[in-house]
Order: structure tokens, then C-alpha cells, then sequence
């Protein structure tokens, strides 16, 4: 089936449903991504920071998908952040991927107390975007303020951002602001990972009972009723996983929708509470790792 696709601010297009790789041990990526691209995905996310781009690019040469039906996005890290270290880090990223065009490439993190380099490791992607080395630039982890710095030192508003977006954990500010910049928001984490209560107690998106009574309606399960939240609202959505089933599993997702009822009982069960790291928190003393060369 053809997978329906969103149009970044550039005008190139991205497949609505990706395949991430976080966490996902190098050796066992590379059939995790032969899994998904078997299965229709055409959306690869990986990172530097991952350690698994070289597997990534593995699994596509050996897909019997054409490099130019995959969409595929990688991140650099805060150690390579600067104008000529994020070019280099370009370079380690094709490198391990055995590409020579990117199509989506983005900073991992705002770095807030060193935004100075931030915004010369845009610069350098701004670089690389005009000379068509990557198709499409953007930003991860990026809030309001960090956005409204970004914007007001460089020329390109980035592409995308991606961010923690759940049931459990919206952002709607932050979803509103980078609607109106013209910036695709992208969920990772999009059916909760680490995912909390309001009174801060450990909980999970997929035995949500509101989450659960709206997928026995539409006899499919929580995940993918997540996962067209998503997609209704316009988000870009990376799940991840290994195992065969449920990477096919959450890609059927096209054939029903939710009503607008539906999807404003999902938006009702934000807690407010971050999963993953506070963006603000982020330095290069505490997360800061080298990035190996090819």
C-alpha cells in the first residue's frame, strides 16, 4: 500500500508513519529495519548517538527497496555540535550509513547553556541543505524559547522537530508553536515509554482504560489507536520494536478513523508529567559522548 505522507516546509515529502531504532542493540537492527521496510515502512530514524547508523545503512542495501522510496533521517549529537564539527559529523553519519545524501538531518538536543554552538551546528546544516547533501533540516527537544532563539539567528526554519509526544505527556504549547512556524512536529516515544500518573506513579499508555475501550471499539489494539491519534492530529509518528509481529502490527493503522470525540478523550488523559530527560537539563559535561568516526 501506498503510505500517506506529509509535506515539510520545503516541500519535500515524508512518510506519516517512521520506523525508529532507539535502544535497539546494533545487532539486532539491522533485521529489525529489514523487518519494517518488508512490512511498507519508508521512513527510517536513527542517530549518532544510537550507535546503529551503520546498520541502518546495512539493512538497506540489503532491502530489495530502492534507496530513493527510503526516507532516511539521522541526528547529530552534542559532542559534534559547532559549525565544522557538525559538518564533520555529517560526514560520520553518511559514512556509516553509506550514503551520500541524508534526507532529513536534525540536532538531537537544544544544549541551552551552550546555545552558541547550537546555533553554529545549525548553521553548518544550513550549510549542508543548500549544498544538497541533506533534502531537509530540523531540530529535536527544542522548546518555545529555544525555538524563538534558533529562529532569530539563522535563515532556514527547520523542518521538523521532534519531540516526546504521547497520551500522557501532549506539549500542546509546544505542538502550537511549531504549527504556527510551519514546523512538522514528530512524536518519538509516541505510545509512551516511560510514561507517568499525575500523582507521579509509574503507569502505561497501553493499559489505559479510556485507550483501551476506544481500541475494542475499532477491534484493534492500544497501540494503534495511539499511533492514528498521531497521525489525525497531524504529527508524524516514530514507533519502534524488534519483533516482526508488532512492527507489522503497529504499521496497520491506515484502514479505520478516530472521531473527533475520540481523539479529544485521548488528548484528556495528559498528565503533564516528561518521560524522558528535561530539555533544559541537557549539557555536554553530563551527556556529552564521542561520536566514533566510520
Amino acid at each position: 500500500m501506498t503510505i500517506p505522507s506529509f509535506t515539510l516546509n520545503n516541500g519535500v515529502t515524508m512518510p506519516a508513519l517512521g520506523f525508529g531504532v532507539y535502544q535497539t542493540p546494533p545487532d539486532e537492527t539491522i533485521a529489525a529495519v529489514e523487518s519494517a521496510l518488508a512490512t511498507g515502512y519508508r521512513h527510517i530514524d536513527t542517530a549518532a548517538a544510537y550507535g546503529n547508523e551503520r546498520e541502518v545503512g546495512e539493512a538497506v542495501r540489503r532491502s530489495e527497496v530502492g534507496r530513493d522510496d527510503i526516507f532516511l533521517e539521522t541526528k547529530i549529537w552534542i559532542s559534534d555540535f559547532g559549525y565544522d564539527e557538525t559538518l564533520h559529523g555529517f560526514d560520520k553519519s553518511a559514512g556509516k550509513l553509506g550514503v551520500e545524501v541524508i534526507d532529513l538531518l536534525i540536532l538531537h538536543q537544544a544544549l541551552p547553556g551552550e546555545f552558541d554552538l547550537t546555533v553554529q551546528a545549525y548553521r553548518a546544516l544550513e550549510k549542508l541543505y543548500g549544498e544538497g547533501k541533506v533534502r531537509a533540516i530540523g531540530v529535536s527537544n527544542f522548546m518555545p524559547d529555544h525555538l524563538t532563539r534558533l529562529l532569530a539567528e539563522t535563515e532556514i526554519v527547520p523542518a521538523v522537530n521532534q519531540i516526546e509526544v504521547h497520551p500522557y505527556f501532549r506539549q500542546s504549547e509546544l505542538l502550537a508553536v511549531d504549527t504556527e512556524h510551519g514546523i512538522l512536529n514528530q512524536a518519538w516515544s509516541p505510545i509512551g515509554g516511560i510514561t507517568f500518573y499525575r500523582d507521579g506513579s509509574h503507569g502505561s499508555t497501553l493499559e489505559d482504560p479510556v485507550i483501551g475501550a476506544i481500541a475494542t471499539e475499532h477491534g484493534k489494539t492500544p497501540a494503534q489507536v495511539m499511533l492514528r491519534w498521531h497521525l489525525q492530529q497531524n504529527r508524524q509518528a516514530i514507533p519502534k520494536s524488534v519483533r516482526p509481529a508488532r512492527i507489522a502490527e503497529n504499521f496497520d493503522i491506515f484502514d479505520f478513523d478516530l472521531t473527533p470525540d475520540r481523539l479529544t478523550a485521548i488528548d484528556a488523559l495528559d498528565t503533564g508529567i516528561r518521560g524522558g530527560p528535561q530539555p533544559e537539563d541537557i549539557t555536554r559535561e553530563t551527556f556529552g559522548v564521542p561520536i566514533p568516526e566510520p
